[in-house]
């Protein structure tokens, strides 16, 4: 039961770190919400903006000016904690795979390997806390910068909402959560 409980916690958190590493490398965070007239598709990530022409695929992209520029909060914070979710993740992972006891390493000191395998979840858990937050976080304020718009009767000819990339990141955060859940509460 023990070595299904940790391969299962194992490909959860594997999976769910790739997710949290690809919210953090792509573009689309925020995607235009408008009606289906407009001739393009517009996506912001951390990183950069890019625009697609819907009528002939075209993708251009603007890369933001540096990353010590004057950005806005939300891309700083969310930035910030999702680098250090997949760092922790990372981490983590290196440790559950040396803890699992599939692997040769430390065979003869079981005690140490259960350690690792807590250490591993723990480590997973502040991860996943960190790319929860940053990712609620950007979403809130998507929310709240619309909200403010509508609030005010202002229309820009272009409003936001929440892209793949932000729903990735929520969903690599909870994976790893769960994948702590089950390493913590559950292994043993």
């Amino acid at each position: 039961m023990s070595a299904a409980l940790q391969m299962t916690a194992f490909g959860l958190a594997l999976l769910s770190t790739l997710f949290l590493l690809l919210a953090t490398c792509t573009d689309c965070w925020m995607v235009n919400a408008d009606d289906s007239l407009e001739v393009s598709h517009k996506c912001r990530g951390l990183w950069r903006e890019c625009v697609t022409n819907m009528q002939d695929g075209v993708r251009t992209c603007d890369q933001y000016d540096s990353i010590l520029a004057d950005h806005p909060v939300k891309i700083v914070v969310t930035r910030t904690l999702l680098i250090t979710a997949d760092l922790l993740a990372g981490l983590a992972l290196a440790t559950l795979l040396l803890g699992l006891d599939c692997i040769k390493f430390l065979k003869e000191e079981p005690r140490v390997k259960v350690k690792m395998c807590y250490g591993a979840g723990a480590i997973l858990g502040v991860g996943s806390i960190l790319g929860l937050v940053g990712s609620v976080w950007y979403a809130v304020d998507v929310y709240v910068e619309r909200a403010m718009l509508v609030s005010h009767n202002i229309f820009l000819g272009v409003h936001y909402d929440f892209g793949w990339s932000c729903w990735l990141g929520m969903a690599g955060s909870a994976g790893c959560f769960v994948a702590s859940v089950l390493l913590t509460c559950c292994l043993y």
